[in-house]
């Protein structure tokens, strides 16, 4: 089982981490609030502890922020702060349990163990997509071709993400309209051909082959060759 701790006060991650590492459980400890965003959204935990207040950006803004990009890991909020109000604001931020500090280690670990209880939320949509030598992440809004970076403005990037979603599948100008824009008609213009062509032409600077195939009158596919 791993967990993240994310504390600034050295005095509390020491007594946390030793608390859960004689529970079995394998720590990885995170001082600040940007190191606990990277954490978060590059590796997967069973638990967090997020202390609130963290230098940097604090552990509300970083538990917003791994909601926001589909990270789901149960999370247990410490704080000094006691009040409801505060209360709410980690909970409504998605923390799923709140401690205020001083707390017993025995409590902390019992909140732990309930969480680790709980059953894995089913059907989580994934933040990868993998096609051919293609891979776009959601998380890092990262696309690679061949290993190599592809820089996309993001109605760019929304477009491949809904090829690679339906990869081997016809998609047509209505649906990339009606995901990427949000249009419900058709406004009569080529604006998804032109972003479309810049799009590719990013995508296959320095490859000899167009995964993207162009169906006359009917849509775009792309090929799934694996």
């Amino acid at each position: 089982m791993q967990i993240l701790i994310a504390e600034d006060d050295d005095a509390t991650a020491l007594l946390v981490e030793r608390g859960v590492a004689e529970l079995g459980y394998m720590v990885t400890r995170a001082r600040g609030g940007d190191d606990a965003l990277r954490f978060g959204l590059e590796e997967r935990f069973d638990v967090a502890i997020l202390d609130r207040m963290l230098p940097g950006i604090d552990g509300v803004a970083v538990l917003r922020q791994w909601r926001a990009a589909g990270v789901t890991t149960p999370v247990v909020m410490l704080t000094a702060l006691g009040g409801i109000a505060d209360r709410v604001t980690g909970l409504e931020a998605g923390a799923d349990d709140y401690l205020v500090k001083p707390f017993a280690m025995a409590e902390l670990a019992a909140r732990i163990g309930a969480l680790m209880r709980r059953p894995p939320i089913a059907d989580q949509p994934p933040t990868r997509f993998t096609v051919g030598d293609i891979v776009l992440d959601l998380l890092r809004r990262d696309v690679r071709r061949g290993g190599r970076e592809v820089r996309l403005q993001p109605r760019e990037f929304a477009l491949l993400e809904h090829l690679m979603r339906n990869a081997g599948r016809i998609v047509t100008r209505t649906m990339f309209l009606e995901s990427v824009w949000g249009f419900h008609f058709d406004p009569q213009t080529n604006i998804v051909e032109s972003h479309l062509s810049r799009m590719r032409a990013k995508l296959n600077d320095g490859f000899d082959q167009d995964p993207i195939e162009t169906l006359r009158g009917i849509g775009y596919r792309l090929r799934d060759d694996g």
